[in-house]
């Protein structure tokens, strides 16, 4: 297999990017909530200061910082830059992250279809695409598509994209699942106050002219209780933001969490629907929650209740969330996400997407929005620093630390000249290590790392004091194996 780039001049500081060390910025956001993650995202550059012992604010620079080692490109080099295909308006912090890596960016401002995204790939002969949550990325164009190494989601979902055949195809995928998290927080609370106080349709009959002055029917939330369905980042962070407004919450997952703050978790869906005044949705599309929140369930809420769903499309039986606000069972409702949406902007969320639109549209207090949940340009920059940073780490030192389809290893910095790192992507079956080792034995291996997930296993392995032609003789070996997936090395 050949190289598909260059040798870059780029220094490249495997700390910084593949992960987290003291008194650095967080670049990978994805961590369990803590109510330190509260805030807006730190700056992306620079060293932030820590206090010491004493209580005084100590530079960075005082905790001992690991060697930076050699910049790594793939072997053999080759006179051209690695190419990246940057789809629907993928922020300009991972535009500039990856330019300044000496990578040559092309970006187009919409998504793609299959046909004319595997024309693309082809043609341009691209090592790694970025996409937000429209294209699709399908085992057809994994299939297509040979010189494809990494895709990059540069939002929270990745079921956009076929993730068993990019794994077999030994293609890693990473994503940004936390990076947003207070955006969407915040939309919520927003939610929350507006449908109380009835607010979308007061404005729309300011807008017709008609003035409209009444209470019956709005609500202060102070007092109230929200229910949370899934407490994890999101549903953590809303928890609360939601008690410091002076409302109770309870939450249901399914699995047991620590609250933060006051907030109670119950054991059964059932029992947070009959004892919330507002219902909002924080969990992954899965078979498991496909509708469900139907008319089952909106049956067991509290009648005059609230329902958001800031989560996935599927989650919400849509017709029977019509039912019920057309009936009066529900107060008002708040709808981001949608089963079927436009793949771009403009007049397209009509009844040939989804059937109920009219329906829905025609609705009394309810909010719509176009998936806006996470579209702030704080979460967005965060997203473009993270994913943009994964991608780097992963082309430039081989790390699929934050991959979801790839076993998560990284290596230390090789910091010797004549270094080299192998990355083998392979098929989890006995002997391969035996196999591998004996490719490499009669090299010296200053480190050596493997895992697996499921049918598909990852080994990175650092080799010192070895020439071109050394590189050349295990890169044949390695790659001409029966397991072999995807083998690259990197010089």
């Amino acid at each position: 297999m050949s190289a598909p780039a260059r040798r870059l001049s780029v220094s490249v500081n495997p700390v910084a990017i593949a992960g987290n060390q003291p008194g650095s910025p967080i670049l990978g956001a994805s961590s369990p909530p803590s109510l330190a993650t509260f805030g807006s995202p730190p700056p992306l550059s620079g060293l932030s200061l820590s206090r010491s012992a004493q209580g005084s604010r100590t530079s960075a620079s005082a905790f001992p910082q690991q060697q930076q080692g050699k910049a790594l490109a793939p072997f053999p080099v080759v006179d051209a830059p690695v190419k990246i295909l940057l789809l629907e308006n993928v922020n300009t912090a991972a535009v500039d992250l990856l330019k300044a890596q000496g990578y040559a960016v092309e970006e187009i401002k919409k998504a793609l279809g299959e046909e004319e995204l595997i024309n693309k790939l082809k043609e341009g002969n691209f090592q790694a695409v970025g996409i937000r949550s429209k294209t699709k990325i399908t085992a057809k164009v994994i299939k297509e598509c040979a010189s494809l190494l990494v895709i990059g989601c540069f939002c929270i979902g990745t079921n956009q994209v076929d993730l068993l055949a990019a794994a077999k195809a030994g293609i890693a995928v990473f994503n940004s699942p936390f990076s947003n998290s207070r955006s969407v927080a915040e939309l919520v609370i927003s939610e929350v106050i507006a449908l109380s106080r009835q607010l979308c349709d007061r404005a729309r009959e300011m807008r017709e002219g008609i003035w409209n002055k009444v209470s019956k029917g709005c609500w202060e939330i102070r007092g109230k209780t929200l229910g949370i369905v899934g407490y994890g980042h999101i549903g953590a962070q809303l928890s609360v933001l939601a008690e410091s407004m002076g409302m109770s919450v309870l939450y249901y997952d399914v699995i047991p969490i620590m609250p933060l703050g006051s907030a109670k978790q119950v054991e059964t869906l059932e029992e947070l629907l009959g004892a919330v005044d507002f219902l909002t949705l924080h969990v992954p599309e899965l078979p498991e929650t496909t509708n469900m929140i139907s008319k089952a369930q909106i049956d067991l809420m509290k009648d005059g209740a609230y329902l958001l769903n800031n989560a996935r499309g599927k989650v919400i039986d849509i017709p029977a969330l019509v039912d019920a606000l057309k009936s009066g069972k529900l107060a008002g409702a708040a709808v981001d996400v949608f089963p079927h949406e436009p793949a771009s902007n403009g007049p397209n969320f009509g009844d040939a997407l989804n059937e109920w639109s009219s329906a829905l549209r025609s609705c009394p207090n309810l909010i719509l929005t176009p998936h806006i949940g996470g579209s702030t340009e704080e979460a967005q920059s965060m997203i473009g620093s993270e994913v943009g940073s994964a991608l780097i780490s992963y082309l430039n030192l081989g790390s699929s630390q934050g991959a979801v389809n790839l076993p998560s290893l990284t290596l230390r910095p090789i910091l010797e000249d004549s270094g080299a790192r192998l990355c083998f992507i392979h098929q989890n079956v006995p002997g391969t290590l035996k196999i591998v080792n004996g490719v490499l034995e009669e090299f010296q291996v200053s480190k050596q790392s493997s895992d697996s997930m499921g049918d598909v296993a990852y080994l990175l392995a650092d080799i010192v004091g070895v020439t071109e032609k050394d590189i050349t003789q295990i890169y044949e070996a390695i790659s001409s194996t029966s397991n072999n997936i995807a083998t690259r090395m990197l010089f």
